[in-house]
């Protein structure tokens, strides 16, 4: 295995995409750099086929802070876990490559993004998802790719859209737009902004597909030269779990029953429905068949509330719980809910319900972060909490998973552009939103939350 090296200028930015050198080992590896940031990708997969009835894809995001020449703080001078930046990278490199992978893929699939160089100009989120795609291809494995990352800035003096722009060119950017895809389709989006048009969203996103296109197409340059040098990369064979065309149709059949469960309002009286129905359903195999076909019958009754869904949506314009597509649920808010507390507001969307709280400090109070960006920390910050009994179920408590992180990350940049400035309001913020119920979009709902408590804590928000 040869090294081989693929140097490109795109939107006034050089990179570089290399591979042959370093972890060899693994299943497929590259090296990306955007100026002197660099990522080491790696992917390995798993030679045995896990008995499991979902693709088993992990993928971890390493910040070494002898990237940016730091010793790590803390007694052990060593990282320990993930920062919440790098559990949102870690996320953004799993969104597009996850529904890349084809349908009964099984064997376990671990992508790791190792930081080596953050030059403080250049991030190193983007170009993660650019140097994955690579990995996973020249390591042979089946994917639909390439596929790639860009952000999307725009200048709020000029209106001129930015490809990657810097950590410079982003404090004067009103537009934060990630996207991911493949050349011709977006698989995962989201952005941050200070209040612009539709249209003008509408045209970055346009602008994004062209430049993911165009990374797409040097990675395709890449591949030949890998190919011109190694020789053609092989497929790797891997089994597919492939449906069964006799469990396909008995549990097909129950097409209309599914269907009018899924149209009871109340969310646990529907799942209630659900679960019945697919232990009825289970119960027409015999044991025998039941052991043969357990994962089989599994993923098609999966497939069958998830079609049967899809089909109320697409062909009817009716969701679930018997509304429309435009139609919003009931909406209930009750600001100034907790005593004592500087801020707290309680709101509710049909059966989804968010008790957001407001904490006020004093600005050395901040959250200072030890991460390889240049950033040194943040005076507003929001934090999500899903405990289990908010979907009436039992679950682990403790540290905030990955989906926690990521909903108050989601929240914090929503309201982010209408928090007062320092000179406006000098304090620290922080804002709680615990989820007390949920049936979809709590998020969104936390969003809601946050802004009650804020105004209920006498935040200007501008």
């Amino acid at each position: 295995m040869a090294k081989v090296t693929h140097e490109f200028d795109l939107y006034g930015k050089h990179y570089v995409l290399e591979a042959g050198e370093l972890a060899k080992q693994a299943t497929g590896a590259c090296v990306v750099k955007c100026g002197d940031s660099t990522v080491l990708l790696t992917a390995v997969v798993s030679k045995e086929r896990k008995d499991y009835d979902f693709f088993p894809l992990t993928v971890d995001f390493i910040e070494k802070m002898y990237a940016v020449g730091r010793i790590p703080g803390g007694y052990l001078k060593r990282e320990a876990r993930p920062s919440e930046k790098a559990t949102l990278i870690a996320r953004m490199i799993d969104r597009p490559l996850r529904p890349s992978f084809p349908e009964g893929f099984r064997n376990e699939v671990q992508v790791v993004a190792t930081s080596l160089v953050a030059d403080q100009i250049n991030a190193v989120d983007t170009i993660s998802v650019m140097g994955a795609s690579a990995a996973l291809h020249i390591g042979g494995v089946p994917y639909e790719g390439p596929l790639a990352c860009v952000r999307i800035g725009r200048n709020s003096e000029t209106g001129e859209f930015l490809v990657n722009p810097t950590y410079e060119e982003r404090d004067h950017s009103d537009l934060d737009l990630e996207l991911a895809g493949s050349a011709t389709f977006i698989s995962m989006l989201e952005a941050g902004a200070h209040e612009i048009s539709e249209e003008d969203m509408l045209s970055a996103m346009a602008f994004g597909q062209e430049a993911i296109a165009a990374f797409c197409e040097e990675q395709k340059k890449f591949f030949e030269k890998w190919e011109a040098v190694n020789g053609p990369i092989e497929k790797r064979e891997y089994i597919l779990d492939e449906p069964i065309p006799e469990v396909h149709e008995r549990i097909f059949a129950h097409y209309d029953e599914m269907s009018a469960a899924l149209k009871d309002a109340d969310k646990q009286s529907r799942m209630a429905k659900v679960a019945d129905l697919m232990e009825t359903i289970k119960a027409e195999f015999n044991e025998e068949e039941q052991e043969e076909w357990s994962r089989a019958i599994a993923v098609e009754l999966k497939s069958l509330e998830k079609h049967a869904m899809r089909v109320m949506v697409v062909e009817t314009g009716e969701r679930v719980d018997g509304r429309a597509a435009d139609e919003i649920r009931p909406i209930m808010v009750k600001p100034d809910y907790l005593p004592l507390v500087h801020g707290s507001g309680l709101f509710q969307r049909g059966q989804t319900q968010v008790l957001s709280i407001c904490t006020l400090g004093m600005l050395n109070e901040w959250q200072r972060l030890d991460t390889i960006e240049p950033v040194d920390g943040k005076r507003y910050i929001h934090h999500y909490n899903f405990p289990p009994f908010c979907t009436g179920e039992t679950g682990r408590m403790g540290s905030p998973k990955r989906r926690e992180i990521g909903h108050g990350a989601l929240a914090e940049r929503a309201l982010l552009p209408v928090i007062p400035s320092e000179d406006e309001f000098p304090y620290a913020i922080r804002v709680v939103s615990e989820v007390m119920e949920s049936n979809g979009s709590s998020s969104m709902a936390s969003t809601c939350g946050s802004t009650l408590a804020l105004m209920d804590a006498g935040v200007p928000l501008v």
